[in-house]
This record gives structure tokens, C-alpha cells and sequence, in this order.
């Protein structure tokens, strides 16, 4: 009996040594990006028409979240706060593609991962929207490219692997070709795997005709086909037998990438779907419930960068002020967040928000500009072409039309009630005290981080010559944020005492402020202005050129004056690349017959072939008067 037992226990030791995998001491950690994505097209939020089982299965065996958000709601923006774990309006990096320095002391989060003994992959992108991306590449990662993975790291050694997946993106389900759509998604997809134009049930904020199907079918295919690639992913990891060692990270970059999503400072535009997924080994860590669990809790990107790298048991910097989300360390909820969203290729804007989950509020710094504002790479695609053709036919309902009419300066949603975000409650009196709320909670919350994105691009362009806007921004005698935001928030209000208050900041001897109260008067009904016109022929005079450009806009919009259509057209041909993206915006708004005087401008502007930004903004001009051809339109 002696013999059979020693004989039991070396057997289930050398059975136990066979079939365990090597584990670390520390998690492995896969992060999984999509892109352009609302959670109401995937299926385990509740969408029975989306094919995603893989995605669905995380959620089935992790935690899902329902109230996570982007910080921004544009690429770069976003993935801006989520490589530096700093908000976009503390950094200055809220307006896409725009290339400022940050502080050298800030590192990309992984860089803190490295220093505690994880290897640190990024598979492939990047687009963090800042200066010196390649320095600070190299500086964040291990290995970035296309061929990154787990896989170059020391035996044993933790890894902290990104993937993403571009298959969402708005490329693939709007802007490309239809058919190269049909090439590179469509005809890659099995037949149970693709979902039909008439498979759906298309939400109320589209006009629902057979071409609006044939369009919105590229989500749902686009999104089947991101989540058979990563189903490839997850097959790997598990063949490796690194599976039970890895803490999976599932999330989108922001919000749909169709019409009125992306771009846009609503729910449509900040809210992601996001899922975790843990090993057994590491349940413990998560202090929500696993295999299945749903949690209401609010979450968003600033939180990734400090949990990520407690997670990796590294030490956190101090310029981190998001939340640590599972661990022993484990922050505090919030009750509300802040977000943000600002210009987006050639389109700016400036919106800030504030959410608890349900209930939605936006502030709208430039309520002149509508959600379907002019950006080049959205005016390509047919769909917006067919929404622009119905709206000329008057095709549309009052909700549809609503896309492209001036905003309110204020929106307030109830997304438990309204997901598409189609009443707006902010003039509801039953309403007032939970809007109140958020409006406290937002100018104290930008007040504290010093939102630095409320200086003007050409503001920000000037420091990022011999600074930071991230510094800049702390030193109050250099930039009065307090003073500033008395102003910038009168925009949008359309009383006459706000009125006066804004002709009043015409003289004062801070140009931001005389900026805002320009942009103020801009928002203004025509008729509470137009009594006015000596002060707004005045402020055209001004020796700060956003403000006199701001003052031309409203002279040639209200009055018709020629001095202003003259400096109008000097400032689309300026070398100041910040001041012909302002001038060339602006003038986009104006009525078919107010534009046509700028033709000829707007064609030299495409021929001087400048900088980016205003080539493609010149052709929103021309395109949207069909002075030119689709395929000189579509060359950028």
C-alpha cells in the first residue's frame, strides 16, 4: 500500500508538471481596439441584427460596461489621452492632427510598464497627436509596427500587448469607395457572417430608403468583419497557452463613425463599448462580478493610462489624475465626468460635456456650426452626399434636418429613454435641476484642469513655438482661464443682456477675450445685432487677427461690407496657416449667394496646394456650390 501511494503521488506530480502553463507573477495584459464604434451595434449590448459572437463571448465570460466613454470623439484626440493618460484639454491636443509639444517629463504610459519588467508591444497605431511622434515612440514601446507582438519577449517576462483592428473604422463603412467596401470587406465575409441591407432596424436620426440601407449595411458587415480578426487573435493567445495568464482589454476609440456620430460632442459621439475579460487566476483583481457581469460604472480613457500601469505594479507619475479601476489600489467612483470634443480635420468646434451615465449634457461654445459641420472626409462619402440631396428635396423629417440647422447652445439627453438622443430636455423645466448639476460640475471641473483648448488655435500654434500648452496653461498671468471662461461662456446665450456684456468685451485689453466676445456676437440672433454695426466694423480693425477675422464674418454676413469680403479674402491666402482654416470655416456657413463672391478665392486657395487643412476646407466651399467635379473634389 506504501509502494501504490508514493507511486499516486509522483504519477500526479509528473502529470501536474506536464499539463500546467508557465505563469507569471504578474498578469499579461491584451488590449483589444476597435475603432468608430457605439456600443449599440454590437450584439451583447443588445443589438440581435450584429454578428460579433467573439466579442459577445468576452462579454458572456467578462464584464461589461455600459457607461464607458472616450474623451474625445475623433481619433488622435482620443488616443491622445489614452497613450498619455492626460486629457486633451490639459495637454492641448484636443484639436485632431494638430502636432503640439508636450512636456518631456511625460512619457507614454507603457514607458512606466517597461520600467516595472513588462514587455510592451503596440500592433500598429499610433496617431497620439503630438510633436516628436517618432521620439516618443520609441520612448513608449518595446516594439511598435505591424509585426509587434507577445511573442519577442524574455521567457517568462509579462507582456503588455496592444492590437488594432481597422476594420470599423470610417473609412471602411463610409468614405472609401462602395466598392472597394465590397472588395475588402463584403466579399471576405462568409455568408452567416454578413447581415443583410434590410437586416436592421435603422435608427431615427437617418432617413430610412433603400440607398440610406445600402450605406449603413457597411457597419454591421464592417463590424463583423473586425470581429472574425479578432477571433484569429484570441485563437492565438489560447494555442500559446497564454490565455489563463491574460487580462483581455476590449474597447473602441469613440463613437460611431456615421453622421452625427463622430465629430460630435454627444452620447452618439464620446460613448464605446468596453469589456473586460479575466483569467481565473486573476479574478481576484476585478471588483466587479465576472462571467457575465454588467456594470453601470462610469469610466473613460484618462482612467486606462494609471490602472494599467498599477496593474503592472509600476509607480505612477503625477501628471495621472484618472482612476485606478481594479486592484488593491482601487479609486473611488465618480459621480460625474468631464468630456470634450474640439476641431476634426478642417472642421472646429469646441463643445465640453458632462455625463453621469444617463443623463448627458453638452455645451455648445459655437452653436452656429451644426453636427454636420463641413470636413472633407466625411463630405466624400456618398452618404452624406445622399443626406445633403434629401435635405435639398426637403426629403427629410424635422429630427433628420436638425444635422445640419445651428445648434442650441445647450443639449441634455436622457439616454436611458432616448438613445439616439432625439429630445432635447435642456429648456425642460422638470429637467433644470439635473442640468444645473452638470453645468456647476462643468465649469468647476475646466476651471481646475485649466482647459487650455479654449485659447484659440493660433494661440496654441505661438506657444508650441517656444513651449508647451500643458505648462502654458498653469501660469495664470499668462493665461486668465477665470477671466476667459466669464466670457466664453456667454456664447451661445442669445439675450440682449448678454449682448451688451459681449460688445462691452469688444475693448478690452485681452485678445482671447475680445476673441470670445466676438465669437459670442457671432452666435447671436441677426436681428439683436444688426443695430450694432459701428462697434462690428470697429472690432474688424482689430490687430489680433482671429478677432478681426470673427468681426469680418459678421460685417459681410449682417452688412454685406466689402472691406470685410477684402479682408476675408487676404486671410484665406494668408501663410498663417491658423488663420486661413478659421476664415475659410467660417465662410462655409454662409448662404449659397453670400459664398459666390469667394469663388475665385477658394480656387486659388486649392491651386497655392498649402497646407492640409485649408486645401481640404476650400473644397467644402466649392464642392457645396458644385463648382467643381466629383473627382477634383475627391482628389485630397
Amino acid at each position: 500500500m506504501k509502494y501504490i501511494f508514493k507511486l499516486l503521488l509522483v504519477s500526479a506530480f509528473f502529470y501536474g508538471c506536464k499539463t500546467s502553463t508557465p505563469t507569471t507573477s504578474k498578469p499579461n495584459i491584451l488590449w483589444i481596439t476597435i475603432e468608430d464604434t457605439s456600443p449599440q451595434f454590437i450584439g451583447c449590448y443588445g443589438n440581435e441584427n450584429a454578428h460579433t459572437p467573439h466579442i459577445d463571448q468576452l462579454a458572456e465570460e467578462g464584464v461589461r460596461f455600459t457607461n464607458a466613454f472616450s474623451t474625445g470623439t475623433v481619433c488622435s484626440p482620443s488616443r491622445s489621452t489614452l497613450i498619455t493618460g492626460v486629457r486633451t484639454f490639459e495637454m492641448g491636443t484636443g484639436n485632431h492632427r494638430s502636432s503640439y509639444p508636450i512636456p518631456s517629463q511625460i512619457h507614454g504610459f507603457p514607458y512606466y510598464m517597461k520600467k516595472a519588467g513588462y514587455y510592451v508591444t503596440n500592433n500598429a497605431k499610433t496617431d497620439y497627436n503630438l510633436r516628436n511622434g517618432k521620439a516618443f515612440i520609441k520612448d513608449a514601446w518595446n516594439e511598435s509596427s505591424k509585426k509587434a507582438g507577445w511573442w519577442n519577449r524574455k521567457k517568462d517576462q509579462p507582456f503588455f500587448a496592444v492590437f488594432n483592428f481597422e476594420d470599423s473604422h470610417q473609412s471602411r463603412t463610409m468614405t472609401n469607395p462602395y466598392s472597394w467596401y465590397m472588395e475588402k470587406i463584403y466579399n471576405k465575409l462568409n455568408k452567416e457572417e454578413k447581415i443583410d441591407e434590410n437586416a436592421f432596424n435603422m435608427p431615427p436620426i437617418y432617413k430610412d430608403t433603400p440607398e440610406m440601407r445600402k450605406q449603413f449595411a457597411r457597419v454591421y458587415n464592417s463590424i463583423s468583419m473586425t470581429d472574425k480578426k479578432i477571433g484569429h487573435l484570441l485563437e492565438r493567445l489560447d494555442k500559446e497557452g497564454l490565455k489563463e495568464e491574460t487580462i483581455i482589454f476590449f474597447f473602441a476609440d469613440h463613437g460611431e463613425g456615421m453622421p452625427r456620430g463622430k465629430t460630435n460632442g454627444i452620447d452618439y459621439g464620446y460613448r464605446v463599448p468596453f469589456v473586460v475579460w479575466f483569467p481565473e487566476k486573476y479574478k481576484h483583481l476585478s471588483p466587479w462580478k465576472t462571467n457575465g457581469g454588467v456594470t453601470d460604472e462610469l469610466i473613460n480613457f484618462e482612467d486606462l493610462a494609471p490602472t494599467l500601469i498599477d496593474l503592472a505594479g509600476g509607480k505612477l507619475p503625477k501628471h495621472l489624475k484618472g482612476r485606478i479601476l481594479m486592484g488593491d489600489n482601487r479609486s473611488k467612483k465618480k459621480e460625474l465626468i468631464t468630456l470634450s470634443s474640439d476641431r476634426s480635420d478642417n472642421g472646429i468646434d469646441l463643445v465640453r460635456t458632462v455625463t453621469d451615465g444617463r443623463y448627458i449634457y453638452s455645451r455648445n461654445f459655437m452653436p452656429f456650426i451644426p453636427q454636420q459641420r463641413y470636413i472633407r472626409y466625411m463630405e466624400i462619402s456618398d452618404i452624406v452626399n445622399q443626406m445633403r440631396t434629401d435635405l435639398k428635396n426637403n426629403q427629410l423629417d424635422s429630427l433628420q434636418k436638425s444635422i445640419f440647422e445651428p445648434r442650441p447652445k445647450e443639449y441634455l439627453f436622457d439616454i436611458q429613454n432616448d438613445q439616439w438622443e432625439t429630445n432635447n430636455l435642456a429648456d425642460d423645466p422638470a429637467f433644470h435641476k439635473i442640468k444645473e448639476k452638470m453645468k456647476k460640475h462643468l465649469k468647476a471641473d475646466l476651471l481646475e484642469r485649466r482647459d487650455v483648448m479654449f485659447l484659440p488655435e493660433y494661440e496654441l500654434y505661438k506657444i508650441s513655438e517656444t513651449g508647451t500648452p500643458y505648462e502654458f496653461r498653469l501660469n495664470n498671468e499668462n493665461c486668465p482661464i477665470d477671466n476667459i471662461f466669464d466670457i466664453a461662456f456667454l456664447s451661445g446665450e442669445t439675450t440682449n443682456e448678454a449682448l451688451k456684456i459681449q460688445l462691452q468685451f469688444l475693448n478690452s485689453e485681452n485678445a482671447i477675450e475680445r476673441y470670445w466676445a466676438l465669437l459670442g456676437i457671432r452666435s447671436q440672433p441677426k436681428k439683436n445685432v444688426l443695430s450694432y454695426k459701428e462697434s462690428i466694423l470697429q472690432a474688424m480693425q482689430d490687430q489680433y487677427s482671429p478677432a478681426a477675422i470673427i468681426a469680418s464674418i459678421i460685417a459681410y454676413d449682417l452688412y454685406g461690407d466689402q472691406d470685410a469680403k477684402v479682408k476675408l479674402e487676404n486671410f484665406c491666402l494668408s501663410e498663417n496657416m491658423q488663420d486661413a482654416l478659421l476664415a475659410i470655416n467660417l465662410i462655409n456657413y454662409f448662404n449659397d449667394e453670400q459664398k459666390k463672391p469667394f469663388i475665385s478665392t477658394m480656387q486659388k486657395v486649392y491651386e497655392l496646394k498649402r497646407e492640409y487643412n485649408v486645401k481640404v476646407a476650400s473644397l467644402d466651399f466649392l464642392g457645396s456650390l458644385g463648382v467643381v467635379e466629383n473627382n477634383y473634389k475627391n482628389k485630397t
